[in-house]
């Protein structure tokens, strides 16, 4: 399908919801930013959105499916990853922790794979991405044709999972990486729902993302609208607790009873999954005698624990980084026009971090911000996979496979720094806890709104954290740090966004190679504040989609 879905037509119970949506849409005062999707297009497919729907149903494609008995009295300890998977049962919903390569259950994939789609198929299984292609993670399952349904944050660059969703052999769910570990934490204990700003007056609220597509791409399934509700104000979306009928994890020691020591960000999703399942299967790299690991080391009490395996499959790294001695992590570059124009915005980004400050970055241009600090002054750099002070890529000799950052790259932590689960790290970030975070945007409004992360006419990827990072922007300053046109000579700062939203409203600060705007989210208007050196304010506006003020005092950005 060459990365584009091609959409003919769409079934009548489809229609047929969104009809019966519209007349809810005085439900929830939008503000006037829905104005960005009411109308989107994903690589030909012409989603109608912009209503609100209190209460919503859906087909459950959960299927009733018998799990392994588990006797209490009988001992965790399993000879082999093969027999300890041998009673899986097909369509079972298989909850499989790791992020990209990292903490994955190899060992336990392998062997789920040896058993082949003629004795294990219809598979739903739920983690935060497929893994790489032909290396490793679920991609193994995939491409062998086990799996029906994904439930994820990230699609990623997984080409093959790109086909096979495209042309109607597996149905992609996609769900903001936040909402994804909370639905499996509240799973684990007993809440069947719960409301989150997360994903507000964005297609995930419409229920309008495609979910699976028939062998011509026409969408045959979306995903379900949510029931929203305002709370101080806000609209929240009731989002439901995700079981599993399996949880296979990984884990760097545990002891015959079950209990579980994870290395720092390795315990992205792990323990979190071994709760919500009615069975959990543990691979271990170190099995040890009860008693021998310490009770203030444990991670996850054995009895969340079934099942306990050696762990015969090295660690992987998916994406490799390092730095030379005396190397700030970035290869040297000459100083061309573009790296000019990404140097200014990173400089004049890094005077939104103030010293001491907790932070989080978006790939790319935000990731430079760190690099013009002055001397002396600390961040914390928090990232959403599970770590609070992180540092810069590691030496070649210093490499640990268990320490990435978001972007599944291997780094380091600075003294001080912490690890934790994804549930942790996203009551962090929705939570308000976090000071700044600095995201690049495809479009930005006049209003604040945000569209970052997927582009009509292009495959779309997922999410990811990014709709989570702009759930609270009235206790996380929201800035976008990004060009001031696309490739294609566009503006990126427009007066409404026309590619479907990241979050409505949320942006306070605007930084491109031209100029610095602030913006007005109550009102919904900008304001340019400093301009660039040799750059006129003529030239801004002839390069600007959006309306704006120059304020009296317009200063020169440093």
């Amino acid at each position: 399908m060459a990365g584009v879905a091609r959409v003919a037509r769409q079934t009548a119970p489809l229609l047929a919801r969104q009809a019966a949506c519209s007349r809810q849409l005085a439900a929830v005062s939008l503000s006037g930013a829905s104005r960005g999707f009411r109308a989107a297009a994903l690589g030909g497919i012409k989603l109608r959105v912009g209503c609100t729907r209190r209460f919503s149903q859906s087909t459950d494609w959960r299927r009733s499916v018998a799990v392994p008995e588990v006797d209490r009295a009988s001992s965790k300890l399993w000879k082999s990853a093969d027999e300890a998977v041998a009673d899986i049962k097909s369509g079972s919903v298989v909850l499989s922790s790791g992020f990209g390569l990292c903490g994955v259950a190899s060992t336990l994939i392998a062997a789920l794979r040896a058993r082949g789609p003629e004795s294990l198929h219809s598979l739903t299984a739920v983690s935060n991405n497929a893994g790489a292609e032909g290396r490793g993670g679920l991609a193994l399952l995939t491409e062998n044709g086990q799996i029906d349904r994904m439930i994820m944050s990230f699609l990623g660059s997984n080409k093959k999972l790109e086909r096979q969703y495209l042309t109607g052999k597996i149905a992609v769910e996609l769900c903001p990486q936040g909402t994804l570990a909370e639905r499996i934490r509240a799973a684990g204990s007993g809440i069947p729902a719960f409301f989150t700003p997360t994903g507000g007056n964005t297609l995930v609220q419409q229920g309008a993302i495609p979910v699976r597509f028939d062998a011509e791409g026409n969408v045959v399934e979306y995903g379900r609208p949510r029931e929203t509700r305002i709370f101080n104000g806000r609209p929240y979306l009731m989002e439901t607790a995700l079981p599993g009928d399996v949880a296979i994890l990984r884990a760097w020691k545990v002891d015959k009873a079950g209990n579980c020591v994870f290395r720092y960000t390795t315990k992205s999703f792990a323990p979190l999954m071994a709760k919500a399942a009615k069975l959990a299967i543990v691979e271990a790299e170190n099995i040890v005698e009860v008693g021998e690991i310490d009770p203030n080391e444990v991670d996850l009490p054995g009895i969340f624990v079934d099942r306990i395996v050696p762990a015969t499959e090295p660690s992987q790294v998916e994406v490799l980084k390092t730095r030379s001695t005396g190397d700030d992590g970035r290869a040297a570059k000459s100083k061309g026009d573009a790296q000019i124009r990404r140097d200014r915005i990173a400089r004049r980004a890094a005077k939104e971090l103030k010293d001491g400050f907790y932070v989080n970055l978006g790939v790319g241009i935000p990731t430079m911000a760190p690099s013009f600090l002055p001397e002396g002054q600390q961040v914390w750099i928090q990232s959403e996979n599970g770590i609070l002070g992180m540092g810069d890529y590691p030496l070649p000799e210093n490499l640990d496979p268990d320490i990435i950052n978001a972007g599944k790259e291997t780094t380091t932590l600075v003294p001080g720094a912490a690890t934790f689960d994804s549930s942790e790290s996203f009551s962090m970030i929705r939570g308000g806890h976090v000071d700044v975070s600095i995201l690049g945007a495809l479009q930005v409004s006049a209003a604040g709104d945000l569209a970052n992360y997927m582009i009509p006419g292009k495959v779309f990827k997922g999410m990811g954290g990014a709709m989570d990072l702009v759930s609270n922007p009235d206790n996380t300053k929201i800035v976008v740090a990004t060009e001031h046109v696309a490739k294609d000579g566009s503006s990126k700062v427009v007066q409404s966004c026309s590619l479907p939203l990241t979050g409505a409203r949320v942006v306070s600060t605007i930084i491109t190679d031209l100029c610095v705007f602030q913006v007005d989210r109550k009102r919904g208007t900008l304001t340019l504040t400093e301009i660039a050196p040799g750059v006129e304010v003529e030239e801004v506006k002839s390069k600007t989609d959006a309306a704006f003020t120059v304020a009296d005092d317009l200063r020169v950005m440093e």
